[in-house]
């Protein structure tokens, strides 16, 4: 179940919202408004590396090991 971000044209409010499916009607939580825009999260922007390889060299040189995608987690 993907999480979205929205704005709400009428009253500019961000807000995020787990998406069932497409059909699924959204509305703004502080005005209930219905025109809300998806905005660019920073988990879909793409970094131009096909490979991961700026992710894995960007925390794995400080020598920590303990968090994510610095070799420590497992998830490379």
């Amino acid at each position: 179940m993907p999480i979205y971000e929205y704005i709400c044209e009428d009253c500019l409010t961000r807000f995020e919202k787990i998406v069932l499916n497409k059909t699924q009607e959204i509305a703004c939580p502080t005005c209930a408004g219905k025109k809300n825009a998806i905005q660019l999260s920073v988990f879909s922007a793409a970094n131009g590396s096909s490979n991961g390889a700026s992710a894995k060299s960007s925390g794995g040189s400080s020598g920590g090991g303990g968090s994510c995608c610095g070799g420590g987690c497992g998830c490379h």
